[in-house]
């Protein structure tokens, strides 16, 4: 269905904000066309059926590059223990953290699963998004990995949202490879991905490079597998401790690094290297109530791209809005409202391998909000609310 947006100021994201006020995009095909002033249209799309943004702010859809949403049941209780002076890292060695979801996530069947991730994608979308990145990593068994990669496909089969999936089985080492994290890299974290691959599941792979996790050398062996398969890595990294996991994730060129408050100088220079995006993560920062920040005028002095994303999980941040992730970048690390929405858009685009969204340009998908606002800034500046008036996914009107 073709159609024809007026009356919009446009974000295009091109050279900063790429503002254009009077602005129309023309789409077809569920790609753009063109898109510029009005007054400079094109006479082969005058006769476009026409859409009328009433003057809203146009901007490329928002991706959410880095979430959790398949998962069973919830982790408050733990939030008061930390509340009461427990560490994440001493949850998790206590038996809490990732292994009470991985309980919760064995037991629950796919449907149940999938109705419940329902729920948390119909909130990140509630705040602009289009495209969302989806991991696996609560089953740590070959079965329940993979049941997880189901149920993040069919995601997209229910929603006007595009779904990436992101193998993560060296997320965690459950309980009965407590002490061998060798034996459950060879006899689940491989088998998983490869049985995935097999199953046309992953698009990436991932893994939580962390003295409570992984070492680098076991993620090393991974991602040989990954780049085996010809699938983009990426990696937690340096969140809680320098592992040099940015360094080894550079080194097989991943798409990005995820988190970063401990990131050193080498690794930062291994990113610029190998084009690998740091994707930072506030809500968690937020949750964990965390004190080093991640080196953001660093990472922006050397011109590594920096993208943002909810981290939607149930114990580091158990949040799914985009608008106020974008808010807690700038009063937490603050990056510039302009940063902060390109962080969500093209950044995020790039962090998932994705050159066809993230920005208003001819050839690109026709993925666009509509905000209740006139300027870029104010939807960093509210705190968490959102503005959006209406989606168009894949060149059509949605809700």
């Amino acid at each position: 269905m073709a159609l024809l947006l007026t009356n919009a100021t446009l974000a295009t994201m091109t050279g900063g904000y790429g503002l254009v006020p009077g602005g129309a995009v023309a789409m077809d095909e569920g790609r753009i066309l063109w898109a510029g002033p009005m007054a400079a249209l094109p006479s082969e799309y005058a006769t476009l059926p026409r859409h009328s943004a009433e003057g809203c702010l146009v901007t490329p859809a928002l991706i959410d590059c880095h979430t959790h949403i398949v998962f069973g049941g919830h982790r408050a209780v733990e939030f008061e223990m930390r509340l009461q002076g427990a560490t994440y890292e001493g949850v998790a060695r206590a038996g809490g953290g990732i292994l009470s979801t991985v309980t919760a996530t064995r037991a629950a069947s796919e449907e149940e699963l999938l109705q419940s991730a329902l729920a948390r994608a119909d909130q990140i979308i509630a705040g602009g998004a289009a495209t969302i990145e989806v991991k696996s990593g609560y089953g740590l068994t070959v079965a329940d990995e993979m049941k997880m990669l189901r149920v993040a496909r069919r995601i997209a089969d229910s929603r006007a949202v595009s779904v990436r999936t992101t193998h993560l089985a060296a997320h965690a080492i459950p309980p009965e490879f407590k002490g061998r994290a060798d034996a459950y890299m060879d006899e689940v974290a491989i088998p998983s991905l490869r049985a995935a691959y097999a199953e046309g599941l992953v698009d990436a792979v991932d893994a939580f490079c962390e003295g409570i996790a992984f070492s680098p050398a076991q993620v090393e062996r991974l991602f040989l597998v990954a780049q085996e398969f010809g699938l983009p890595v990426k990696l937690h990294a340096e969140q809680l401790s320098d592992l040099k996991g940015a360094v080894l994730a550079a080194r097989f060129n991943a798409l990005s690094a995820d988190h970063l408050e401990y990131l050193g100088a080498d690794g930062i220079a291994a990113m610029v290297t190998h084009g690998t995006v740091a994707v930072i993560l506030p809500g968690a920062f937020y949750t964990l109530r965390e004190t080093q920040a991640p080196p953001i005028a660093a990472l922006r002095a050397a011109g590594v791209p920096i993208a943002l994303a909810t981290d939607c999980n149930p114990g580091s941040s158990p949040m799914t809005s985009l608008p106020l992730t974008m808010n807690m970048a700038c009063t937490l690390f603050r990056m510039t409202p302009e940063e902060a929405l390109m962080g969500v858009t093209a950044q995020a685009a790039r962090a998932l391998g994705l050159s066809d969204r993230g920005r208003i340009a001819p050839g690109l998908r026709a993925d666009l909000c509509l905000w209740q606002a006139e300027h870029p800034a104010e939807l960093s500046y509210r705190i968490g609310a959102t503005a959006l008036h209406s989606r168009i996914f894949g060149g059509q009107l949605v809700a």
